[in-house]
């Protein structure tokens, strides 16, 4: 049977890096990075260069433009991450099948071609399952302690699809949408192959990830995930509980998420998600998010929670809008959400992502609650509000330090960049932030990245993140998301033979030299 289905408190340490690389980026035959061999490869070149820490983006199913934060569940994995290597090996799926694989990109993910060439190979393995493949026990001990997310998640992407794909759950039957259980019972009973198959792959997706998390286990790496603050309107999670969210009488937001005008938009981030009704979650204790957590807590070690000052106050925006630059600040649950987390699960391993526009109240429950901040090195070296939290000699050991992350350009296409098209910066403010670099950090610019991994290793915060694009000295062809662009993002992979035994010892004389 799957083993402890159940939340297991990490032993955290004191001093330690790692690399933030999502599984979609992973080489491969077959379009996208996947739980296959290509997985167990990266441990090994984490534990050979002394990494402590794999980072990952949210592993849910994607919806609108592919972003790991606009999932169709905050509870299910992504099917597309599912190795059909593995399948292979346990004789669900045949080598011929595999060898009809179109000539995928090797640099990019083609999300479109992925979807049609590895669902159908899904459907044939959940077919071969049911006849033959010997772990049926196993596959219903799962489907019945997921029961709290699964059976809606199934049933919500069953329907989608009945609905050809595109359809948001407010604009179907007024029976479904609504959740009425005659109608849902009868769309089970119609969709019960389809809903089965959906389930099935769920299963297989947590088989695989587990067995990947314990192999870096074994290798003392542990894994860091990431929890979106909010979730996506096209959701099981809104659609199965509709009360939880503030929804106009069609469903649809009243209001919508984002965040005002910052370093990395001057018309702000509009990120168009419904906002929680606080009052109806804390009525509950709670418990929504106390599932949701518990889940996440199964799945990796760490957490970085993401948008972390929107639990003390958010930034709401009417819903018609199209930018953030008419929201207003509106209080959230602030500390007795993190007082009912702690007293159902204990000592929560989360990482605050306090970036933006961070009040002494944001910082007060960070620290209250013992939640380690970030700082960005990128941002340390110009006008972005928080630029002295973000120098080392500023940091405190109590800290998470990255070079960049997901949002921001890689750190070689940083320095490089000429700031066209970002409407934040001058050309006069690159000028300065380059000099400033210089001098703060003693660099001609020569293997900037190189040189921004050292300064991190060698600060005393106790956590220090690198992309794995800044390992690479890769450019801005690498970014994986640009905030406020709608599509062609997080669709980056490296190829396998750009990670070298030359790269992992001089990351583990970096490792044993600052004591990590």
């Amino acid at each position: 049977m799957l083993a402890a289905w159940a939340y297991n408190k990490p032993v955290t340490f004191p001093r330690s890096s790692g690399i933030l690389l999502h599984p979609t980026s992973l080489p491969g035959r077959f379009g996208i990075g996947d739980l296959g061999p290509e997985a167990y490869k990266f441990v090994d070149f984490l534990a050979a260069a002394g990494q402590r820490i794999w980072q990952v983006l949210p592993l849910g199913p994607t919806g609108y433009g592919d972003s790991p934060y606009q999932l169709f569940s905050a509870f299910a994995g992504n099917p597309l991450l599912i190795s059909l290597d593995q399948l292979v090996i346990e004789g669900l799926l045949l080598d011929e099948e595999l060898e009809r694989a179109p000539q995928f990109p090797a640099d990019e993910v083609d999300y479109g071609r992925v979807i049609r060439f590895r669902l159908p190979l899904l459907r044939t393995a959940y077919e071969r399952f049911k006849t033959n493949w010997k772990r049926r026990d196993e596959f219903a001990d799962f489907r019945g302690k997921s029961s709290q997310w699964l059976d809606d998640y199934a049933l919500f992407m069953a329907l989608k699809a009945a609905h050809g794909g595109e359809a948001v759950w407010s604009r179907w039957e007024p029976a479904l949408a609504a959740r009425r259980p005659g109608a849902l019972k009868e769309c089970r009973k119609e969709l019960a192959q389809d809903i089965e198959a959906l389930e099935f792959a769920q299963y297989m997706f947590f088989r695989q990830w587990r067995s990947l998390h314990n192999y870096a286990r074994d290798r003392d790496i542990l894994i860091m995930g990431d929890l979106p603050i909010y979730v996506a309107h096209d959701s099981a999670d809104v659609w199965a509980n509709p009360d939880l969210f503030q929804l106009d009488a069609a469903g649809d937001p009243a209001v919508m998420s984002g965040v005002p005008p910052d370093y990395f938009s001057a018309t702000g981030q509009l990120w168009g998600n419904p906002i929680y009704r606080w009052d109806r979650m804390a009525e509950t204790g709670f418990r929504w998010w106390i599932n949701r957590l518990f889940a996440a807590f199964t799945q990796v070690d760490l957490v970085r929670l993401d948008h972390f000052r929107g639990l003390e106050a958010y930034w709401e925006v009417p819903a018609g809008e199209t930018t953030a630059r008419n929201g207003r600040w509106v209080k959230g649950p602030g500390p007795a959400l993190f007082e009912a987390l702690q007293e159902a699960l204990g000592e929560l391993p989360i990482v605050a992502e306090n970036l933006g526009v961070i009040t002494p109240e944001v910082e007060a429950i960070r620290t209250a609650f013992g939640f380690p901040g970030m700082a960005i090195l990128q941002f340390a070296f110009g006008k972005d509000p928080q630029a002295p939290d973000f120098k080392p000699h500023n940091y405190p050991r109590d800290r998470v330090a990255y070079t960049g992350t997901h949002d921001n350009d890689t750190t070689v296409g940083w320095w490089s960049s000429s700031g066209a098209g970002d409407s934040t910066r001058t050309a006069s403010d690159i000028q300065e932030e380059r000099d400033f670099t210089r001098k703060y950090l003693a660099t001609d610019g020569r293997e900037i990245h190189w040189v921004f991994i050292r300064a991190l290793m060698a600060s005393v915060a106790n956590t220090v993140l690198f992309p794995l694009q800044d390992v690479l000295g890769l450019g801005s062809e690498a970014r994986m998301n640009t905030p406020a662009v709608p599509s062609g993002n997080w669709r980056w992979r490296y190829r396998a033979e750009m990670l070298t035994p030359a790269m992992a010892q001089r990351l583990k004389e970096m490792v044993s030299t600052y004591d990590r």
